[in-house]
């Protein structure tokens, strides 16, 4: 009796894990490729002008006398840090990004709660309270500039009138609100037209609750000021957290509004306002890029935090699903 013994083939051997299968370069490639326009531009629209900016602001380079150009190293760095008219504009800044920020949270939570319940012609109130954010902000700011702050025809003036009228006290002061409070008339256009963006983020907090969770706290007695407390608020937090953050980084940045309602005087110049009049009309690139330079370093600061915030809203979605 004979036995055949059957040849198995040699094992393969296994592909060493320093080496990647052939054709894996090739394919990450052509799915790359279709990306790289996209990355060349936004190099090109964003990072060469950041550079070039760094760069001048190394120079003592003011355009009208282009033969003096000279580099001076840190020495604008230092100006931006002593000159009494930045610092003004950096406590600007700070004053009225604070302002208008702990506003709109404020008035944003107030309408979130508000349109969060059912009510008749509610469509309709949340598309009003929306349409000051979809504004261009240039229109706006002159909207708020000559529709509401003008003493001869503005609409504040025209209401405390018929206010003085109707309680028999005759004419009442007419008040220069972009001359006698000048910070707060900028500020209040802009509370105008972001405290949509905030409703908008604090009603899809709101819209997210669990509602096994809310309708248990109903059943247990807990009133409504405990359950927004105790429940509403923490739930909230990590999107108080990404309004407020994201509200910082575009009020600091806010030029329209400045330049519109007050042209920077009356001490209300911004960081934003401070570059342009630096290069535009004191033609100091120089120290205007090192100006430009601290705006965009504050800037990423506060959108890395505003990043970190979206990235664990999204791990903790993510967790819940």
């Amino acid at each position: 009796m004979t036995t055949t013994t059957a040849v198995r083939p040699p094992a393969s051997r296994p592909a060493s894990p320093g080496k990647r299968p052939t054709g894996s370069g090739a394919r990450a490639w052509a799915t790359r490729a279709p990306l790289l326009p996209a990355l060349v531009f936004l190099i090109a629209v964003t990072q060469l002008p950041f550079v070039a900016t760094l760069v001048i602001s190394f120079f003592d380079w003011n355009s009208l006398k282009p033969d003096q150009r000279h580099f001076t190293g840190f020495a604008n760095y230092s100006s931006v840090v002593t000159d009494p008219a930045v610092r003004e504009s950096v406590l600007n800044t700070v004053l009225l990004t604070a302002t208008v920020v702990i506003a709109c949270v404020v008035l944003g939570l107030a309408f979130a709660l508000l349109l969060d319940r059912t009510f008749f012609g509610r469509g309709l109130v949340r598309t009003l309270l929306i349409t000051p954010f979809l504004i261009v902000p240039v229109s706006a700011a002159l909207l708020w500039k000559h529709a509401l702050y003008n003493p001869e025809y503005g609409l504040l003036n025209g209401v405390l009138t018929w206010f003085g009228n109707l309680v028999g006290t005759g004419s009442v002061a007419q008040p220069e609100w972009t001359s006698e409070m000048p910070l707060m008339a900028v500020a209040a256009a802009l509370v105008w037209q972001w405290t949509p963006f905030m409703m908008l983020i604090l009603l899809a907090g709101l819209q997210s609750r669990p509602a096994e969770m809310m309708e248990a706290a109903r059943l247990d007695g807990a009133g409504p000021w405990q359950m927004f407390r105790f429940l509403t608020l923490p739930h909230l937090r990590r999107y108080l957290e990404l309004g407020v953050l994201l509200g910082s980084v575009y009020i600091v940045q806010n030029f329209d509004a400045v330049f519109t309602i007050t042209a920077g005087g009356l001490g209300t110049a911004n960081l934003p306002y401070t570059v342009y009049e630096t290069f535009y009309r004191a033609h100091e690139y120089g120290l205007a890029s090192a100006v430009g330079v601290v705006v965009v370093i504050g800037t990423m600061v506060i959108a890395t935090f505003a990043l970190r915030v979206v990235s664990s809203l999204f791990r903790e979605e993510a967790s819940r699903a």
